[in-house]
């Protein structure tokens, strides 16, 4: 191999290290972190949805599934996927 090209093999392998500690390696903790929140929803959690819906879990039906009361009377079910953040967090119940 000749100077020219190591150099550049160096250079390429040089930029996408910058590329995954800049980019990639947070983006993969970030949607860790979501995962997590998203799997520790429970009864009584104020959620935020993906469309800026904020509603009450009145019930965790499955893994994929959860009922949130928007307004007093009205409820809706939500894929655990569309809530973006949680609000207020619940303490577990006594048992």
């Amino acid at each position: 191999m000749d100077q020219q090209t190591m150099s550049s093999f160096v250079m390429m392998a040089l930029i996408f290290a910058i590329m995954y500690f800049l980019l990639i390696r947070p983006q993969q903790k970030k949607m860790k972190q979501h995962k997590a929140m998203i799997e520790a929803i429970r009864r009584n959690d104020i959620i935020v949805t993906q469309g800026g819906i904020i509603g009450k879990v009145m019930k965790v039906k499955d893994e994929n599934e959860v009922e949130v009361e928007i307004a007093e009377g009205v409820k809706v079910r939500l894929m655990r996927s569309t809530i973006a953040t949680v609000k207020s967090k619940t303490e577990p119940a006594e048992a």
